[in-house]
């Protein structure tokens, strides 16, 4: 059972929290009908992801098998059969569409069809998008502006413009972060853990990081003092969480160029105590601005 858990990777569950960023920033956090809804569809969310964790992990099966760390994968190492994982493939996938029958009818097939756009688009990603630099970090970075779109439709709010920009350049900042640990593999066994790894060196990556990084911290800054954000939450004070964004960015590069561990974000969220603090600490900040100093 524990090789199933592994393969369906439930700890990158948390990438799906993206879906409750509409709700968050739209106000209706805590209202019960947006609320129940946006919990229906990051579960849908984590069925599917779980489906392409399986295609992924059955496509790159011989791939794997060469790599020092993805040879322990579940099919890879020869724990779980390709039939089983194409099974469990399909179960995720019908368990996430399934989640979607619960939704009311007027946003169910909104969220359907991002969710089938997020599954094919992965689906062509795993089998050779990825083969291409840049726009593999592209299409990643897309997905989560997908699962924007899908809380956005759940809870009837429609996600600003900010919000997207937000979620773009965060997730493609973290992608070339990803894509750095892949460059110092190749450098330290000369062989390139991706079809696409040597379009990619240090330099190139390091400055990727730091132009993304430094658009994500403007464009957010942007956000907390435009006018019509000012005026939705009635306060000019979101800009002093600006200071926890920032943190976190040179918390990351630090983790990616210091300590050179940033080839899974999720586990450096989940590990790293830094982080997990300065998040809270945004977070918080972040509610009693918008939702208790009204």
């Amino acid at each position: 059972m524990k090789h199933i858990f592994k393969l369906i990777r439930p700890h990158q569950w948390i990438k799906n929290m993206f879906v409750f960023l509409p709700l968050f920033f739209g106000g209706v956090l805590l209202e019960q009908n947006a609320l129940l809804h946006g919990i229906i569809v990051f579960f849908a969310y984590c069925f599917v992801a779980s489906s392409i964790y399986c295609f992924n992990d059955i496509i790159d099966v011989a791939a794997d098998r060469q790599h020092p760390v993805k040879c322990k994968r579940p099919i890879a190492s020869g724990a779980v059969s390709l039939s089983t994982g194409y099974t469990l493939m399909a179960l995720m996938l019908l368990l996430g569409v399934a989640l979607t029958m619960l939704l009311p009818v007027e946003v169910r097939w909104h969220v359907t069809a991002v969710l089938g756009v997020y599954y094919l688009l992965n689906l062509a990603y795993c089998t050779w998008l990825k083969q291409y630099a840049i726009l593999d970090v592209c299409i990643v970075a897309f997905g989560f502006v997908l699962r924007i779109a899908a809380g956005g439709y759940a809870a009837q709010v429609v996600p600003s413009h900010w919000i997207v920009l937000m979620t773009f350049l965060l997730t493609l900042f973290l992608s070339f972060a990803k894509r750095r640990d892949d460059v110092l593999r190749m450098n330290e066994t000369g062989e390139a853990p991706r079809k696409n790894t040597s379009r990619y060196n240090l330099t190139f990556i390091n400055q990727a990081i730091t132009i993304t990084a430094s658009v994500t911290l403007v464009c957010y800054i942007m956000y907390t003092v435009s006018p019509e954000v000012i005026e939705r939450f009635h306060t000019h004070n979101l800009y002093m969480t600006s200071a926890f964004v920032l943190l976190g960015l040179l918390r990351y590069i630090q983790i990616a160029v210091v300590d050179e561990q940033s080839g899974d974000p999720t586990k450096v969220i989940l590990r790293d105590r830094f982080s997990q603090i300065i998040v809270l600490a945004w977070l918080v900040s972040f509610l009693i601005i918008i939702y208790v100093n009204k």
